[in-house]
């Protein structure tokens, strides 16, 4: 059994290649998820490594309204491979932009 650490087997040549870096995977992710959903991501809210490859939250703008502060916002959990390629999003939740914290419950 051979064991990788932090590297991928170029298909049919052998060669390792490296793993990307934080900020390669981020990129990536986003455009990767722009292409897939049609949305931009505004910010990411949260990015980890994980066991299985990258796990990363995104806001996005899903419905404009105005005034602004009435806009449909999304947060979009982003889930990618070790080498930053995404294996699947969900959406976690939808609020107005104008909310002061949409993870709270009770509040207005």
């Amino acid at each position: 059994m051979v064991k990788r650490e932090n590297t991928a087997e170029s298909q049919g040549s052998g060669e390792s290649v490296s793993r990307p870096g934080p900020l390669e995977v981020l990129r990536e992710a986003r455009a990767q998820f722009a292409e897939l959903t049609g949305l931009s991501a505004e910010s990411v809210t949260t990015f980890e490594q994980t066991e299985d490859g990258w796990s990363l939250e995104v806001e996005v703008l899903e419905l404009a309204r105005v005034p602004d502060t009435m806009s449909l916002m999304a947060s979009y959990q982003v889930e990618l491979d070790p080498r930053g390629q995404l294996t699947g999003y969900r959406r976690l939740h939808r609020y107005e932009r104008g909310r002061a914290d949409a993870h709270r419950s009770g509040g207005r």
